[in-house]
């Protein structure tokens, strides 16, 4: 045999192998988007939702977050049927608000409302979700919380609203940005009579909802490492012509800034609204803003 022919040859050798392939089950393990670790689903799950490794708060879904929140995870929900239509007619908006509501079986808008209790506490509360069309605000999402301020006012009961959003819905255009005069209205008459609103901002909370009922909450409460701005940093920097800080807009920059009177470990939320609740709660159960 030739040197040439010793090198020819392959020096690895597929050996096929008769034990099938298994197959990974989908969701079964999840990765996390800031620090990379992979975990089990149902770990995460147990954990709320937060990354044992970086401590990052995943996003959760309206009913995710309700379940968490209220005791029993019970709800008993506001205007569940109310849905929205394309008031202007915009191009395409009917085929995306199906095509959302086939994504999202559970919601038919961006927010849910109603009531239940938190550590025996009846409150009115409003949970968006960004799953659904970004949790934009159009004329529902606006209609359906300025419902739930003002049934919290007719039944003087505390407010809590956990906001998420990537701001006004552009498919109704001008009605989109008319929610937040009313929405902020209607918070002013209710918090006028005393009443008690806790906002909670969950990443991210942008634009027209950060700027109208989501920043007048008589405490203002995000979770760690939430988006909390109006503009987008692109913006801001190409409009200041400066560099912003890495930290920018998140709830902890915002906390420093005096924007955000609490940082909440999603773990500790409840506990907190709990204490909070405690707080405002005379011997006949009714709250007020104090």
């Amino acid at each position: 045999m030739q040197i040439k022919d010793l090198f020819s040859k392959k020096k690895y050798a597929t050996i096929p192998s008769e034990r099938p392939k298994r197959d990974i089950p989908e969701g079964l393990m999840n990765k996390c988007s800031k620090c990379g670790t992979i975990q089990y689903s149902k770990e995460l799950d147990k954990n709320l939702k937060v990354c044992s490794s970086c401590g990052h708060h995943y996003r959760l879904s309206a009913w995710e977050r309700i379940g968490m929140t209220l005791d029993d995870g019970r709800l008993y929900e506001y205007d569940a049927n109310m849905e929205s239509v394309d008031p202007l007619e915009f191009p395409g908006y009917k085929g995306k608000l199906e095509q959302q509501r086939q994504k999202n079986p559970n919601l038919r808008e961006a927010v849910v409302t109603g009531e239940g209790t938190i550590n025996g506490h009846p409150v009115v509360v409003a949970v968006m979700s960004f799953d659904f069309f970004s949790g934009s605000m159009g004329s529902v999402v606006g209609e359906k919380i300025t419902r739930a301020i003002e049934a919290a006012h007719e039944k003087k009961l505390p407010l809590l609203i956990f906001s998420t959003s990537g701001g006004a819905r552009m498919q109704e255009s001008i009605l989109s940005l008319m929610q937040m005069a009313k929405t902020s209205a209607a918070l002013s008459m209710f918090q006028g009579a005393g009443g008690l609103f806790i906002s909670v901002f969950t990443d991210p909370t942008m634009g027209g909802v950060s700027a109208s009922f989501a920043s007048l909450g008589d405490y203002n409460l995000a979770e760690p490492g939430a988006l909390v701005g109006f503009a987008g940093r692109i913006v801001i920097e190409q409009t200041i012509r400066q560099k912003l800080p890495d930290n920018f807009q998140t709830a902890e920059f915002n906390m420093q800034h005096g924007q955000l009177d609490l940082v909440v470990h999603r773990k500790d939320m409840k506990t907190t609204l709990g204490k909070l609740l405690d707080m405002h709660t005379v011997r006949e159960g009714l709250s007020h803003g104090g």
